[in-house]
């Protein structure tokens, strides 16, 4: 297996070890499951792996993080209805539910970095008086 980069956000390499654990395991999918959950599952992760390299290399990152950490809210609803429905196991809904947690968070985390006011301008040391303008 390829070394990953460390060039490239965590976001992006948590979405890509999610992916490279849940596609194999959609292929095991009851039929009358696979082509809609399991389809539905893999393609909106893989939205999700898009818009996080595509703010990785864009200015203005935040509409993508956003797009990202909606359409990864959706796909915690249908990973949650395979759990229902009984397409999976508990352990495989708790550990990927703990993976997609994870990816949550490390999106939820960049998306506050980008929405952070920037720090203040350095000034003399407190208490210093001003200019009077």
């Amino acid at each position: 297996m390829a070394q990953p980069t460390n060039t490239l956000p965590s976001a992006v390499q948590r979405c890509h070890e999610l992916l490279a654990w849940l596609i194999p395991l959609l292929d095991q999918f009851p039929r009358s499951r696979r082509f809609t959950l399991g389809e539905r599952l893999e393609s909106g992760l893989l939205f999700v792996l898009e818009n996080l390299v595509d703010a990785t290399y864009s200015r203005d990152k935040r509409e993508a993080l956003a797009r990202a950490n909606r359409r990864l809210a959706v796909t915690r609803h249908l990973w949650r209805l395979c759990l229902e429905l009984e397409v999976i196991g508990l352990k495989r809904y708790e550990y990927g539910a703990k993976l997609m947690l994870a990816l949550g968070g490390e999106i939820g985390a960049w998306l506050r970095a980008r929405s952070a006011p920037p720090p203040p301008a350095e000034s003399g040391p407190a208490g210093a008086p001003t200019a009077p303008a």
